[in-house]
């Protein structure tokens, strides 16, 4: 479709910029040693502190609202029914290159210590783009207790268009679109787009879903993403064909048109908190959504936040919390709510890590507590950040350089997501763009998507 050639770029555009980059690295690396305080992350954030007043955490609460089956129903019998995830994975048009076919940019983006045992770097023109931002990541290991939907090894990754540095055409502003990868061979990775939408008039049309996506989680057969202060909830059993290419979203003179995109998800409803629009002034009772994964060491399963400041730090601490997932039947893959659809945080801790990107809880066996791994953000651009393990006794990370900088983790990576069949942890790097975690727009850090095994993280930390 026509999204296709759109998105495309040359690859001497890549070739260029690796050539460029490599030149930047030989001038910064030495640099990037000078000065521990200058260093991503060289700040100790210290231990969590649990927060136990009803007060810390009357503003977590989130509402369910879920969309009438019915209008779903008719929708979905509007666009000539469903198609499967194996479908679109069958229909995966963008191959990924491995690490040896990443340019200097990308393998620079990549961790320090612990190194990654498996790196890919997206198709031309999603490598280089500056309108789209790569923000998270989860994977059929979060989806099912086996690692695999139906026979099929998945990853999927959730971009955001960036409005802000450039002047957008009106319908692309905020768009959220979701990169289902079949990862069946792990020598080949190739991945197709999924425009996030919602249904409207009665699930006779849709409309494009428009919010900076910085967090997702496939659980079960739904997929939760954030929207700032509210949750989308999304089910992979819907997934929608649009059988019109055109630049309208929703319905158009001989069926439904996607911008481009063949293949469309409709929210099926969403948690808003309740306190109101979030904020990340003094009073911040109501957080902003930052990251967010899944926890299937916790009893239910959980799903993890953090709330987001910018890098450097406000000298406020952080939220970390969790959400049980429900156990009732028929509400499978949903938060547990309670009589009045309310959800609650069971869990909340404070931490000092400031521009927190990803966030992960687990508990290893045979341990009390679960440990709390915390993606903090670089407070300069263009640096590697740094990977916390958290307790409430202290905080580790690893050591990659003569002065002891902790700047180890990959540049500017977002979003955390374990793979417990395989023990492996996965991210991946937002690249050349002006992110919230304070990187210059037009800097030359690559994008890669890498996993990294959980047990080498907790071998390096120091």
């Amino acid at each position: 479709m026509k999204h296709r050639g759109r998105h495309r770029r040359r690859r001497r555009g890549r070739a260029l910029r690796a050539t460029l980059t490599g030149t930047a690295l030989a001038l910064t690396a030495a640099a990037t040693l000078i000065s521990t305080s200058q260093a991503a992350g060289g700040d100790n954030p210290g231990g969590l502190t649990r927060v136990t007043a009803a007060a810390g955490s009357a503003g977590l609460r989130l509402h369910e609202n879920l969309t009438d089956r019915r209008e779903l129903d008719s929708l979905t019998r509007a666009m000539g029914g469903s198609v499967s995830v194996h479908d679109v994975l069958r229909a995966a048009d963008h191959p990924m290159r491995d690490q040896s076919a990443c340019d200097a940019a990308e393998t620079a983006a990549l961790p320090v210590r612990p190194a990654a045992t498996r790196a890919y770097c997206w198709d031309n023109g999603d490598a280089t783009t500056t309108q789209w931002l790569p923000r998270s990541v989860t994977t059929s290991g979060d989806a099912e207790d086996g690692g695999r939907w139906g026979s099929d090894r998945v990853i999927l990754s959730g971009w955001t268009h960036d409005d802000r540095h450039f002047a957008a055409p009106a319908g692309d502003r905020g768009l959220a679109r979701v990169a289902f990868v079949d990862a069946n061979d792990p020598a080949h990775l190739a991945y197709r787009w999924v425009l996030l939408v919602t249904p409207r008039t009665g699930g006779s049309d849709f409309e494009a879903v428009r919010t900076r996506m910085s967090g997702m989680v496939w659980y079960r057969d739904k997929l939760i993403v954030t929207a700032r202060d509210s949750l989308m909830v999304f089910d992979l059993h819907r997934i929608l064909k649009a059988g019109v290419d055109g630049d309208t979203v929703g319905r158009v003179k001989g069926g439904y048109s996607a911008h481009g995109y063949q293949y469309v998800l409709p929210a099926i409803g969403s948690y808003r908190l309740t306190g109101g629009p979030c904020s990340t002034a003094d009073d911040h009772a109501v957080p902003c959504f930052s990251a967010l994964s899944l926890d299937r060491t916790s009893s239910p399963d959980s799903l993890v936040a953090s709330e987001w400041f910018p890098p450097g730090g406000t000298g406020r601490p952080a939220r970390l919390w969790r959400y049980a997932y429900s156990t009732a039947p028929g509400h499978e893959g949903l938060l547990a709510t309670d009589a009045h659809g309310d959800v609650r945080a069971t869990e909340t801790y404070e931490t000092d890590a400031s521009g927190v990107q990803g966030v992960l809880s687990h508990k290893h066996a045979g341990s009390a507590a679960a440990d709390w791994y915390v993606d903090r953000a670089p407070t300069v651009g263009g640096r590697h950040g740094t990977l916390w393990r958290q307790t409430t006794s202290g905080a580790k990370a690893a050591v990659c350089a003569a002065d002891e900088t902790h700047a180890c983790w990959g540049r500017h990576t977002t979003s955390l997501s374990y793979w417990q069949q395989t023990g492996e942890l996965w991210t991946l790097t937002e690249g050349a763009v002006g992110g919230d975690d304070g990187s210059e727009a037009g800097s030359a850090d690559g994008r890669v998507l890498y996993a990294v095994p959980l047990g080498s993280v907790d071998d390096a930390l120091e």
